[in-house]
């Protein structure tokens, strides 16, 4: 349970963030072309899809990721150098 809990935390932070900076930058892009500052309803939907997907997705990644290291330190097998390329962290 508690590999799903770590997924769901680091998943929930990047889709919050990536979240807010599609709406911020469909409000930048909005107010350079209305010139008035407006939150329309739609713009605030389409960050909250934006939101989910990436949560789903980004959910779907750490859990794996967390559940291969998991495995790998269980089994003391020493291929954590395949796991870190996964993950964007090469070793040197």
């Amino acid at each position: 349970m508690k590999p799903n809990l770590k997924a769901c935390g680091q998943a929930l932070t990047t889709a919050t963030v990536n979240a807010v900076l599609a709406v911020a930058l469909m409000l930048l892009v909005e107010f350079v072309i209305s010139g008035s500052f407006q939150v329309p309803a739609p713009y605030l939907w389409a960050g909250l899809l934006i939101g989910l997907v990436i949560f789903a997705a980004q959910f779907w990644r750490q859990r794996h990721l967390c559940r291969s290291c998991n495995l790998n330190q269980e089994t003391g097998d020493g291929q954590t150098g395949e796991l870190e390329k996964q993950a964007g962290r090469f070793r040197v």
